[in-house]
């Protein structure tokens, strides 16, 4: 099945997939004392804006740039936050484990989206040194994903 889907959107099941996979991962976040404080100010909300990232990210609807700003929105959140190597590291663990409970067990998508994931949290932890309110310059849209990494 994963082979004829288009997109990674609809290899991974849309956004009820990629709303459960957001809701394990921050169940696992949220218990996890390297990363808890890093989303002290976490709200349920949060998970929706996340699985609506994901879907711009791997070819679903362009919800998140029309609502919450696109890549300068996702982008501004990290300011100020400070991430760690160690932390992003961690995140990376519990994203793993969180995908291999959540999307089809299929090795080249989980591959292709891990891949997504460990290029974007680097890109996190990078804006995350800065201050809150710094001014990012012009990102660029949101980034996509395909079967053959970024588009």
């Amino acid at each position: 099945m994963t082979e004829r889907a288009a997109t990674l959107y609809e290899a991974m099941g849309g956004m009820d997939a990629l709303r459960r996979l957001s809701n394990t991962f921050y169940d696992g976040v949220l218990a996890d004392p390297l990363l808890a404080p890093v989303f002290a100010d976490f709200t349920r909300a949060h998970i929706e804006h996340v699985a609506l990232w994901l879907a711009e990210v791997f070819g679903g609807p362009a919800d998140f740039t029309a609502e919450h700003g696109g890549h300068q929105g996702l982008l501004r959140v990290h300011l100020g936050l400070s991430i760690t190597e160690e932390q992003r590291t961690r995140w990376m663990e519990l994203m793993i484990d969180a995908v291999g409970k959540e999307l089809p067990k299929d090795e080249r998508l989980c591959r292709r989206v891990l891949e997504y994931f460990d290029w974007g949290t680097r890109i996190a932890r990078d804006v995350s040194a800065g201050p809150v309110g710094q001014d990012l310059g012009e990102p660029g849209p949101t980034p996509r994903w395909s079967w053959n990494g970024l588009v």
